[in-house]
């Protein structure tokens, strides 16, 4: 074998060592472990809140309702739903019921009813005469028997009895009199009953006084009860007035997120995309619980939250009584709170667990909670400020492993 012979056979050989080098470090390259791409997020210092949010309406302070005070006639309403309304203002106006219609049977009665009144009168009439000739007799014997007693022509006695006669006489003229005056007041009423159901009117002809209902304050009209001419019952509710600027909330949360609330925490209410949220607190939590079914047909406790709302006047006049909220009611606020998200946690045992990303690398670490809420965590040790937590580790993250970071989103 020459030499040419042998530098090909080295080169050859060469050429395979070099293709099995190169498949060894492809191999190599191509199953070496990969590091496991996370989603990240840093451990920060802020204020943590933790908040209760339902849906609840507006309403407002004082509502004023106008009643009838009697059963009456209410002529047709001038006002509108939203009119303002100064105090003192007339809002509705009421004349007295028509009495109803009558037949011709009871018509008949009621004028049987006059004559009736007529000939009591006219019998009063006659016993005031008979009672008043018999006062004149008994004065006529009561002035005799005192002259005659005077000259001792008659026993005193005589005398007492006559004036005891004038005086009973006199009496029974007083009562005579006063049945004329009654039976004059059963004819007067006889005939205005009859007036009345004959044509509608006093005996006068004319239409009975209105009776004006003014609006105790000033403010806007929120309700009519009665849009049109209508007869109207004692107590009938009419119409409904309130200053629409002085406004407050009404939120029912659950019973045990009530006792999470105290009055005088912080409320923000959202009236709708795309309007400025309007800042209130908790002015009241009222002490009875109700019945509300869910939408997932479970019955629930609930508590009404009363809720004073700021509102200004450029903003009053958009809202309106029963107008619908978004509230959000702070029951914890810590300002300089360490926080991390809450998907970073995971459950180690009795205590919580973050996946810490240091050098590249996972690194479990227990940390001690103080609180959290559906986004962030309240931590009280275990991380510090600027560390960056593994978000979502599932089962897949295993301490000491290799992570390509990923910034997870933005909160």
């Amino acid at each position: 074998m020459n030499d040419t012979t042998k530098k090909k056979g080295w080169g050859r050989r060469a050429l395979a060592a070099a293709a099995i080098a190169a498949a060894l470090g492809f191999g190599f390259w191509a199953f070496r472990p990969q590091p496991l791409v996370v989603e990240t997020a840093p451990v920060v210092t802020g204020r943590f809140e933790q908040a209760i949010r339902e849906d609840g309406r507006l309403r407002v302070k004082s509502r004023y309702t106008l009643s009838a005070p009697t059963a009456a006639e209410l002529a047709r309403p001038t006002l509108k739903v939203g009119d303002r309304v100064e105090a003192g203002q007339v809002v509705a106006s009421l004349t007295p019921a028509a009495p109803q219609m009558i037949d011709a049977r009871t018509r008949r009665m009621l004028q049987e009813r006059v004559g009736s009144a007529e000939a009591g009168r006219a019998a009063a009439f006659a016993q005031a005469e008979r009672a008043k000739a018999a006062a004149s007799q008994a004065r006529l014997e009561a002035e005799r028997s005192e002259k005659l007693a005077s000259e001792n022509f008659v026993a005193t006695a005589v005398r007492d009895q006559a004036a005891l006669t004038l005086r009973a006489q006199q009496r029974a003229l007083d009562a005579a009199q006063a049945e004329v005056d009654v039976a004059g007041h059963a004819l007067a009423e006889a005939r205005a009953a009859l007036t009345r159901a004959e044509t509608g009117r006093d005996a006068g002809g004319a239409v009975p006084g209105r009776w004006d209902l003014r609006a105790p304050v000033a403010g806007r009209v929120i309700r009519l009860h009665q849009e049109s001419a209508a007869t109207v019952a004692v107590g009938a509710p009419l119409v409904e007035i309130a200053d629409t600027a002085q406004l407050e909330a009404v939120v029912d949360v659950l019973s045990a997120d009530a006792l999470r609330v105290r009055p005088g925490a912080p409320v923000q209410l959202s009236p709708g995309t795309g309007l400025a949220l309007l800042k209130g607190q908790v002015a009241r939590i009222e002490p009875v619980a109700f019945t509300k079914v869910s939408a997932l047909g479970i019955e629930e406790q609930r508590v009404n939250l009363v809720i004073d709302v700021d509102v200004d006047k450029a903003g009053s006049a958009a809202l309106g009584d029963g107008y619908r909220v978004d509230a959000t009611i702070v029951v914890v606020a810590q300002d300089g709170a360490l926080l991390l998200p809450a998907a970073a946690l995971e459950r180690d045992g009795s205590r919580w667990a973050v996946w810490v990303a240091d050098g590249g690398r996972a690194h479990k670490r227990g940390i001690d909670l103080r609180d959290r809420n559906a986004d962030v965590a309240w931590v009280a040790s275990g991380v510090t400020p600027g560390e960056r937590v593994v978000l979502y580790p599932g089962g897949m993250v295993a301490d000491g492993q290799r992570l390509a970071l990923r910034e997870g989103p933005k909160r």
